[in-house]
């Protein structure tokens, strides 16, 4: 089963390129494995290792941080006695930058969609001040 639509994967990609893994890209994707508080927002595919993804990660423990994960790793994960896993969030939309959704899971020890959580970090950054 694929994670991610043509598009995404090709958004990913282009994310990915050298020439662009310097940059803050909003998230392209919001993986979730039902049944637990794991979450993955990728914004980066390597282009060399397409398994390879980097983004914000969420194991639920509390501490969510930015690093790299190998998906076919996701895809092996099965939970609970329906064997529940990983699945794409077909309706999420990255409307801010990776390191908005970073700075408002190190306040709120989990990643966050929240709308107005994410507008306080934003203006936090934007007013200079430090979290």
């Amino acid at each position: 089963m694929e994670l991610f639509t043509e598009e995404q994967r090709k958004q990913l990609l282009k994310n990915g390129q050298p020439e662009n893994r310097d940059k803050d890209h909003p998230p392209v994707v919001h993986l979730t494995l039902p049944g637990t508080n794991c979450e993955w927002l990728l914004s980066e595919l390597d282009p060399e290792n397409q398994t390879i993804a980097f983004g914000l990660c969420d194991l639920g423990m509390g501490f969510p941080e930015m690093g790299y994960v190998d998906l076919e790793e996701l895809q092996s994960l099965k939970v609970g006695p329906f064997g529940f896993s990983v699945f794409c969030n077909p309706l999420f939309e990255g409307k801010y930058p990776l390191t908005v959704y970073w700075r408002a899971s190190k306040v709120h020890s989990c990643i966050t969609r929240d709308e107005k959580l994410l507008m306080q970090v934003t203006h936090v950054k934007k007013s200079g001040c430090q979290l």
